[in-house]
């Protein structure tokens, strides 16, 4: 069975983790071939996801939320050969307050039905950003 939805502990600790600025978050998504809706309405994952997407705009974009980064999965190198993802994306959101009432408004709530029937598996990965090096291993503090 896939991730598509964030537990309840996993997202009360992503909220009580609140800090100023910006989070950027890492998805990977996996779509279905078919979507699987509750009311039994048939649609490709692919459709579904769309809809999704369509839907949540407007509530993303009104709490300052924008794409910052997206690429077309090409290849895995360093990992399961057999794993592969559709969408991957960053997402970066003004603040942790944001995402939270991205969330819990209800007009996301009506759109995120087409992502859970659409997502087969998934990653969302929270990130802070951070100045870019020239090199690799130089994390700033």
């Amino acid at each position: 069975m896939g991730h598509v939805d964030p537990s309840r502990e996993g997202f009360a600790e992503f909220v009580a983790n609140d800090r100023p600025g910006p989070i950027q978050m890492l998805n990977l998504v996996r779509l279905r071939d078919r979507a699987v809706y509750e009311d039994g309405r048939e649609s490709t994952g692919a459709e579904a996801y769309a809809a999704y997407g369509r839907e949540s705009a407007p509530v993303f974009q009104r709490l300052g939320g924008r794409i910052i980064w997206q690429g077309r999965f090409d290849q895995m190198l360093i990992g399961p050969s057999e794993e592969h993802w559709h969408h991957c994306f960053i997402a970066e959101y003004p603040s942790v307050a944001a995402f939270a009432e991205m969330i819990r408004d209800p007009l996301y709530r009506e759109a995120v039905k087409h992502r859970q029937a659409a997502v087969e598996d998934s990653r969302l990965i929270r990130h802070a950003a951070l100045p870019t090096g020239e090199g690799f291993g130089q994390i700033p503090d």
